[in-house]
């Protein structure tokens, strides 16, 4: 199971949000290179990074901070937030994502998704299904749609999909435990469709919590405030890594 911290990013800045929402934004460094470094100094090979500026303002605002960590660590990076438009997507490539992750714009514009399938290939297309009550929500969880989660994801499975993130919103943040149940449902209905690579998100607070994910079949966890509240350390982390592999 690969091992993704995560840095999300509002003015520039690494921050952590709880349950999505705005108002619970805590600054824990002014500069994310730094702290990419960190993750990769522990020997991770990957980076979830998301721009929160660009999924409130639907459009990539933060493809700078991209770009310098591309650039300055070998971390292979999926990016998300606010990618709308084939344009956004190509901004987010040529600044040096190995992934792009679209949540909000496959519910909203399912053809537009599905071209960048076609385009770049489904290796590079992470959907995106973000859910409260197992409701597929939207607009950097500002809003909920009426898609349940699991039909979704299967919908996109038929289009050439293998690589989806799910975050339960409703434990992002909080330090509670993932949700072991919804993924378990999740592999075990979508896996009869094709293979999944299936990113457990939100909720990851103790180490013990990573290799019942591994055991459920989670092909990568993202992991964020529990690295940064130091209830998971980057030593753990270095440890997990080298066992594995």
């Amino acid at each position: 199971m690969r091992i993704i911290p995560a840095i999300d990013i509002i003015d520039g800045k690494c921050v952590r949000l709880s349950k999505g929402d705005y108002t619970t934004k805590k600054i824990y460094n002014e500069h994310p290179l730094e702290v990419a470094k960190q993750f990769e100094g522990a020997g991770i090979k990957y980076l979830h990074l998301v721009d929160l500026d660009g999924a409130k303002s639907k459009h990539i605002v933060n493809h700078n901070v991209l770009e310098q960590i591309a650039t300055k660590t070998s971390l292979q990076i999926d990016f998300g937030g606010g990618l709308k438009t084939n344009e956004d997507v190509h901004i987010a490539f040529e600044s040096g994502a190995s992934q792009i992750t679209g949540g909000s714009i496959a519910v909203t514009n399912a053809k537009e998704f599905n071209s960048w399938i076609e385009k770049y290939g489904s290796d590079k297309i992470i959907l995106g299904a973000d859910a409260k009550d197992e409701k597929v929500a939207i607009n950097g969880w500002l809003k909920e749609s009426d898609l349940e989660v699991i039909p979704f994801i299967k919908s996109y499975q038929k289009q050439g999909v293998i690589y989806v993130i799910c975050t339960d919103i409703s434990k992002d943040g909080m330090l509670e435990g993932p949700s072991f149940d919804l993924y378990e449902r999740i592999l075990s209905d979508c896996d009869q469709e094709s293979k999944l690579n299936l990113i457990a998100s939100g909720g990851i607070s103790k180490f013990d919590e990573l290799p019942k994910l591994a055991e459920i079949g989670c092909e990568g966890v993202i992991i964020g405030k529990a690295i940064y509240e130091n209830r998971i350390s980057l030593k753990e982390l270095e440890k997990y890594i080298l066992d594995v592999n």
